[in-house]
């Protein structure tokens, strides 16, 4: 079946990124914003990796912004509710200092603007973890536009995480798009060409490869973006 939709990941495929060095100085950033609250920066972190993980075992029966947060309360208590507020500050102000631990390719907006004009679909699948605000800051980061995609995931509309099936089929069910007719684009063996048990075509882009358990990337199409359009062009 021809491809109509394309799905991309974000970290570590539109944009460029070393995980850890960007998941440690994001979370300097948070400590240094939020110590002056009473958060303790050992304790603050640790319940950020605990939320993460309710998400991750999110099961559709509440939103992951839900399962985050019900998760921090936990360490916390309720009052840390009423600093909600200040995590969105945070995404909106302090956050966009940590662009400096990601790299830019110029190659990644210019596929995804050709295959628009392609008259293709185009989704953002980025794993549901971070608010709205924080995704579409790092959309921007890439030199593309929250606006020049269809759908861009976030946590406080989606149920799921990757690698869940449950989050490639809602994103399927939201569109009305039929899996045989979908890419799906990722960097991460385990949490982006699972999507191909679903029905769904699937690229590997290798630039910023995460392969834990050390798989056999060749039974994947895959490759850098220039090999992604090549692709696509064959289709």
């Amino acid at each position: 079946m021809d491809i109509t939709t394309v799905l991309f990941d974000l970290d570590g495929t539109l944009l460029p990124m070393d995980m850890d060095a960007f998941t440690n100085g994001y979370f300097a950033l948070l400590t240094q914003k939020l110590a002056p609250r009473g958060y303790d920066p050992e304790k603050l972190i640790a319940a950020i990796w605990a939320g993460t993980g309710a998400m991750v075992k999110n099961d559709g029966s509440r939103t992951n912004e839900s399962a985050f947060w019900s998760s921090f309360v936990r360490t916390f208590g309720e009052a840390a509710l009423a600093d909600q507020p200040l995590f969105v500050e945070f995404y909106a102000n302090e956050f966009q200092q940590a662009k400096r631990f990601c790299g830019h390719n110029d190659l990644a907006a210019k596929t995804v603007r050709e295959i628009r004009a392609s008259g293709r679909r185009v989704v953002l699948a980025t794993n549901p973890i971070f608010p709205a605000v924080a995704t579409e800051s790092r959309i921007r980061w890439t030199g593309l536009e929250p606006s020049e995609f269809e759908l861009y995931t976030t946590y406080e509309d989606c149920r799921y995480c990757k690698p869940s099936l449950g989050y490639y089929q809602d994103i399927l069910d939201r569109l009305h798009l039929r899996p045989e007719g979908c890419l799906m684009v990722g960097n991460d063996v385990a949490e982006d060409m699972v999507a191909a048990e679903l029905g769904m075509q699937v690229f590997l882009v290798t630039d910023c490869l995460i392969n834990k358990s050390g798989q056999d990337i060749d039974i994947y199409p895959h490759g850098g973006f220039q090999e992604l359009l090549d692709f696509l062009r064959r289709q």
